[in-house]
C-alpha cells in the first residue's frame, strides 16, 4: 500500500532574509505537517526593513514552473501571494480553472509594508474580477480589502464595517473572505471570515505586543492552505465548518509564533526593523500543534 503526505504549492517572490515569501510559506508548510512545493513569481531583495527591489521572472519561465510542479505531484492546495503583474495573474487563473491547484487561497498581495508597490497598476482590476472568482478563500487585511473594493473605499474602522465589506467581497465570487484586523489597533485582534453560504464567524486574539511582524500575512495563508490539505485528505469537502476549523487552527498558529518571537533581536540595527516570527515554534520549542 502506497502513502503520501498532503502536499501544498506556494506561488510567490522570494525573501532573502527568511521572514516572508516562498521561505515562510515552505517554513510554514512543514511546521503544519505537509509537504511544500513553489512557483516562484519573482525575486525580491528585502529584509527587516523592507523591500529594496524586485527582480520580476519571466512569464513563460513560471508556466514551466507550474508544469513541473503540476504534471509531476497531486496539489492538494494552493496559495498564491505576490503576483506582479496582470500576465502573471491571468496564468493563475488558467492554472485554477484547470482544476490543478486544490483547495485554493489567494493572499492579495499588494503593498509592502514598507510602502513598495509590489502589484502593477493594471494588475489591480485584473484581481478584482479575474482572480477572486476562482479562489476559494482571500485572505486581505483592511487596506487591501479596501482596495480590492474600489479605488476610493476607505479602510473598515469598526468589526461591522469589516463585516460589511467582507460581505462585499463575496459578491465578487470567491468562496470565502478572511479579512484580517491586524492593521487595526485595538488590543484585540479581530478576523472575520465571511462564507458564501451566508455564514459569519468573528475570531479574536490579544493583541501581541512587537515589532517582530514581517510576513504574517504569508503565513496565515500558508497555515490555512496547509490546514486545508490536511482536512482536504479527511473530508470529502471542505464547508464552512470546516474552513472555519482550518482557519482557527492558522490562527492559534500565528499567535504561538509571534508570542515566540516577540522578544527577538535578529537585525544589525534594530532600530526601526520589524523582525520575523517563529515559524518553528511547535517543532523547535516542541508546543502543541
Amino acid at each position: 500500500m502506497t502513502t503520501r503526505p498532503p502536499i501544498t504549492l506556494s506561488i510567490a517572490g522570494t525573501d532573502p532574509s527568511g521572514g516572508a515569501g516562498i521561505h515562510a510559506d515552505l517554513k510554514t508548510f512543514t511546521a503544519r505537517k505537509t509537504m511544500g512545493t513553489t512557483v516562484i513569481t519573482a525575486l525580491v531583495a528585502q529584509n527587516t526593513h523592507g523591500v529594496s527591489r524586485v527582480y520580476p521572472i519571466d512569464v513563460d519561465f513560471v508556466a514551466d514552473q507550474f508544469e513541473s510542479v503540476l504534471g509531476d505531484l497531486p496539489v492538494d492546495a494552493t496559495k498564491s501571494g505576490m503576483l506582479g503583474s496582470r500576465d502573471l495573474v491571468e496564468l493563475v487563473v488558467a492554472r485554477a480553472a484547470e482544476g490543478r491547484l486544490g483547495f485554493y487561497t489567494v493572499d492579495p498581495v499588494m503593498i509592502a509594508t514598507s510602502g513598495h508597490r509590489l502589484l502593477e497598476t493594471d494588475a489591480v482590476d485584473a484581481v478584482r474580477t479575474h482572480l477572486l472568482p476562482v479562489a476559494d478563500l482571500i485572505t486581505p487585511n483592511l487596506p487591501e480589502a479596501a482596495l480590492l473594493i474600489s479605488d476610493d473605499e476607505p479602510e473598515a474602522q469598526t468589526t461591522e464595517a469589516m463585516r460589511d465589506q467582507a460581505r462585499r467581497l463575496l459578491e465578487r465570487g470567491p468562496g470565502a473572505v478572511l479579512l484580517k484586523g491586524g492593521h487595526g489597533s485595538h488590543d484585540e485582534v479581530i478576523d472575520i471570515l465571511a462564507t458564501a453560504d451566508g455564514q459569519v464567524r468573528e475570531f479574536t486574539h490579544p493583541r501581541v505586543t512587537t515589532m517582530n511582524t514581517h510576513g504574517t500575512g504569508c503565513t496565515l495563508s500558508a497555515a490555512i492552505t496547509a490546514e486545508a490539505a490536511v482536512l482536504g485528505r479527511e473530508h470529502t469537502e471542505i464547508g464552512s465548518g470546516i474552513l472555519g476549523e482550518a482557519v482557527g487552527n492558522a490562527l492559534d498558529y500565528l499567535a504561538r509564533a509571534l508570542t515566540s518571537a516577540a522578544d527577538w533581536q535578529l537585525s544589525l540595527n534594530p532600530e526601526g526593523a520589524h523582525g520575523p516570527i517563529d515559524h518553528q515554534v511547535d517543532i523547535v520549542r516542541g508546543r502543541p500543534a
